[in-house]
C-alpha cells in the first residue's frame, strides 16, 4: 500500500506551481478556466454516481450499490477539482491558503447559505 502523506494547502498549491505553472501560465486564466469547469463537470457526474440509494423518500436515488470504482472515482474528482482550482490561483497570484482565512478566522463569516 502507497505511503500515505497528509500536505498543507500551501504546500499543495507550491507542488502544482512547481509540475506545472509554465504550461498553464501560458494557457492563461481563461482556457485555465474552461479546463477547471470541465473537471467540475466530471466531479457532478461522479457525485451522481455516488448519490444515496433509492427509497420512498428518494425515488431519484441509485438503484445499486455504490461500486469501489465509482467512490475511487469520486475521490480522483475532487483532487481534480482541487489541483486545477490551486492552478487557477497560481496563475493570477492568490494564496488559497491566505484565501481559506476568510473561514478560518474566528467570526470572519457568520451563518449559513440556506
Amino acid at each position: 500500500m502507497p505511503h500515505e502523506q497528509s500536505v498543507s494547502l500551501s504546500a499543495f498549491q507550491k507542488l502544482i506551481h512547481d509540475r506545472y505553472f509554465a504550461t498553464d501560465n501560458a494557457r492563461g486564466p481563461a482556457g485555465t478556466f474552461l479546463l477547471f469547469m470541465e473537471e467540475v463537470g466530471e466531479l457532478a457526474t461522479a457525485l451522481h454516481d455516488n448519490r444515496a440509494a433509492a427509497s420512498p423518500s428518494n425515488p431519484m436515488g441509485k438503484k445499486r450499490p455504490i461500486s469501489p470504482e465509482e467512490r475511487a472515482n469520486l475521490e480522483e474528482e475532487f483532487a481534480d477539482v482541487l489541483a486545477w482550482l490551486a492552478t487557477l490561483a497560481n496563475i493570477t497570484g492568490v494564496s488559497l491558503e491566505k484565501a481559506v482565512e476568510k473561514y478560518t478566522i474566528a467570526d470572519r463569516v457568520e451563518g449559513i447559505k440556506e
